[in-house]
């Protein structure tokens, strides 16, 4: 089996090299390339042609929100995980929007580093139950554009009446699936919940992803979060 290529994008020369090295001591993984701006993204993406990339937030020319967009416009791209500290959840929210498959913290273990891009690459996105629930707790709360380089958000009456737009051509038991998501809950947790199978629950997700065009679940939990269903 082929090993996953990795780009690493971030400002900090220390932090690229010590990922680097993590990411480099597993043999299924391989670091192609590195950049230290957004503004050299599309390049390297084109050059080195990885299958994830991990995408630093903050930096100084071009942001990863814009970056993760541009990326994610691209045919066949790859996966985006952001790389963050927690204390930034509102620009963690815009990459997920843009099609991020979920973040690291910077000081996340070595181990579960090499775990992540493993399960990225494989199709899931690492965004716990837990850590969707805070999310929407948190983009709850704040106002929209609070500090963010990238501009405002798209107007929250907007994005309400899009999303409703989509979700009402859901059926009911659809519906019951995304809002389920949408309160960050487990496959297994709404299998009980909606007394289905967890295989029939995934089949539903599977679903709506494709219904919604969708990256993931985590963008099923924003949507129904705009849609004002939680």
């Amino acid at each position: 089996m082929a090993a996953v290529r990795v780009l690493i994008v971030d400002d900090d020369p220390l932090v690229r090299a010590a990922l680097a090295m993590i990411l480099g001591g597993a043999a299924d993984l391989h670091v192609v390339g590195e950049a230290g701006d957004g503004a050299d993204v599309a390049d390297a993406v084109a050059t080195h042609r990885p299958d994830v990339v991990l995408m630093d937030i903050r930096m100084p020319g071009v942001d990863g929100l814009a970056a993760t967009e541009a990326v994610r416009r691209r045919p066949d791209p790859p996966s985006v995980v952001v790389l963050t500290t927690f204390d930034a959840d509102e620009y963690v929210l815009r990459a997920l929007r843009a099609g991020a498959s979920g973040f690291l913290l910077k000081d996340t273990p070595p181990a579960d580093i090499v775990a992540a891009v493993r399960r990225v690459h494989a199709g899931d996105p690492i965004l716990s139950p837990a850590a969707v629930r805070r999310l929407i707790d948190h983009v709850a709360g704040v106002p929209a554009g609070r500090g963010d380089p990238a501009g405002p958000e798209p107007d929250p009456g907007r994005r309400r009446e899009r999303a409703r737009r989509l979700l009402d051509g859901l059926s009911p038991r659809e519906r019951e699936v995304a809002v389920a998501v949408g309160h960050g809950r487990s496959n297994a947790e709404i299998a009980a919940e909606l007394f289905m199978s967890v295989a029939t629950v995934k089949a539903y997700v599977s679903r709506l992803l494709a219904r919604l065009d969708l990256d993931n679940r985590v963008q099923i939990a924003l949507l129904v979060h705009d849609a004002g269903w939680t």
